[in-house]
């Protein structure tokens, strides 16, 4: 949570400046991808799993991007300018934020059925008694 929270400035620091008001859905957002992170973290990795998947990575950038303050983003501030940057990048943040949950709920997903096959978890309603 303070990975997205703190540069963002969704917790004021004096470390960063943001530069446009906080939008009702970036609380929600970031929460929501800190639970889905710490989820995918809590799960096994499967032995299985070749190569390592990065969607977590993706999913979490996404949310970062999405909760992140337009113009206060070098790069997309380099890319289309400060106005390009409110005018273009800022209606699509909220796309990015669903983009970001819909990822890291995929690799919530895929994770779980690779253990699963795996083994390392049981089908869903299976006993885990023996007769």
């Amino acid at each position: 949570m303070l990975v997205v929270a703190v540069p963002t400035d969704l917790i004021p620091t004096p470390l960063f400046q943001r530069m446009t008001p906080v939008e009702w859905w970036n609380w929600p957002v970031a929460i929501a991808s800190a639970v889905l992170v710490a989820v995918l973290v809590a799960l096994p990795k499967p032995t299985s799993c070749r190569p390592p998947t990065r969607a977590g990575i993706v999913g979490g950038a996404l949310a970062y991007l999405a909760v992140g303050c337009p113009t206060c983003n070098h790069l997309v501030v380099l890319a289309i300018g400060a106005s390009g940057a409110l005018q273009w990048f800022a209606p699509l943040q909220p796309i990015l934020a669903l983009a970001g949950s819909v990822v890291l709920l995929a690799a919530i997903v895929h994770r779980l059925r690779l253990l699963r096959r795996d083994g390392g978890l049981p089908a869903y309603g299976a006993s885990s008694t023996t007769r």
